[in-house]
């Protein structure tokens, strides 16, 4: 009775070493993404701050210009932006030898942008209600690039419900492009030796 014990003990640590091995090995952890990445955005100034959860998804939240059109009107200026993000195209990349520094990828995410009046450049909403307040909420699509120096490309697009309570709620889509820099350290792609 002891050896079968013995033996059962055996096979249940080596499988169970084995399921780990292969589970980090497929890359399940946080292998392409970023961990922190703060960018300050220099076009149309503003920051955000990206934070990788697990494999190819990240939150982010961010103050920065973005452009959103609706049945009401539409407004450009600053907005409060929060997103989960999908990267759906990590391996795609890396098997043509691109770059994914910096969380180079496609991606597609849930979004909420909050727009206020008192930070918008240009808007055709208000209908003599000068203080106004709209939220975003859909889905988004988009495209961000980091090179090896930092500089960082973002560009979206998406459609959802706007949602207020001085306006009339209606649907609509909306357009967040920002160019900026990557004030943390990025990972190392180059391959090491142990």
């Amino acid at each position: 009775m002891k050896k079968i014990t013995l033996v059962l003990l055996f096979l249940s640590v080596s499988l169970s070493n084995a399921q780990i091995r292969d589970f980090s090995e497929k890359g399940n952890g946080l292998i392409n993404l970023e961990r922190h990445q703060f960018t300050i955005n220099l076009l149309g100034p503003g920051i955000r701050y990206e934070l990788g959860l697990f494999k190819n998804v990240s939150a982010s939240t961010s103050f920065t210009p973005a452009f959103a059109r609706y049945q009401e009107g539409y407004a450009l200026g600053y907005a409060w932006h929060t997103r989960i993000r999908y990267y759906h195209n990590f391996q795609e990349r890396l098997d043509v030898n691109k770059n994914i520094v910096g969380n180079s990828a496609n991606y597609i995410g849930l979004a909420r942008s909050i727009f206020w009046e008192p930070v918008q450049f240009t808007d055709n909403i208000s209908d003599g209600n000068s203080d106004y307040a709209f939220a975003f909420y859909g889905g988004v699509y988009g495209i961000q690039r980091t090179n090896r120096k930092g500089f960082n490309v973002n560009a979206e697009v998406g459609y959802g419900y706007f949602d207020s309570k001085t306006l009339d709620s209606g649907h609509g889509f909306l357009l967040n492009v920002t160019f900026g820099w990557v004030a943390t350290k990025r990972k190392s792609r180059k391959p090491t030796f142990d």
